[in-house]
């Protein structure tokens, strides 16, 4: 079968919970995690660090060598609440508790998986950065949070 255009809505993304390293817990989207979708977008992002190379013999043509490379995955969407007791969604909880651990407790994995891949990308060790929540009289209250590779990425079966 020839390469297909797949829907956003339809990939998945997990934090490790910290209290319980290789334990997964999904974030709710369309399709993934349980209940009313909370996310609804992520931008994935690279960042790139250059080298500048250029020398006499480059007869004023710039030169660069990529040197390093970065990777962040935003999601936003709502902020989900369980009504009855206050709990906020699993996942949005651990990956807020997480945003306040510092040094090397603020690793943490994360992985992610476009609909029909068998293997999950893996962020072994990621930080999480909270992002802006609120609305106005008439929306739903938002929640957003920044995930940051740290170091290489890897791959696991979906299971």
């Amino acid at each position: 079968m020839s390469a297909v255009k797949y829907n956003a809505r339809d990939v998945r993304f997990a934090i490790e919970d910290f209290n319980n390293p290789g334990t997964w817990v999904e974030f709710r989207t369309a399709t993934g995690g349980s209940g009313e979708g909370g996310i609804n977008t992520f931008t994935k992002g690279h960042a790139y660090e250059a080298a500048d190379t250029t020398v006499f013999g480059s007869n004023g043509r710039a030169e660069t060598q990529n040197m390093q490379e970065g990777k962040t995955l935003a999601l936003q969407g709502f902020r989900l609440i369980d009504p009855d007791t206050g709990a906020l969604d699993p996942a949005q909880a651990l990956a807020e508790a997480q945003a306040a651990r510092l040094g090397v407790d603020s690793l943490v994995g994360f992985r992610f998986a476009a609909p029909g891949e068998t293997t999950w990308t893996v962020w072994t060790n990621a930080t999480f950065q909270l992002g802006e929540e609120g609305g106005g009289n008439n929306d739903k209250a938002t929640w957003a949070c920044t995930v940051t590779r740290s170091g290489p990425q890897t791959t696991a079966a979906i299971s």
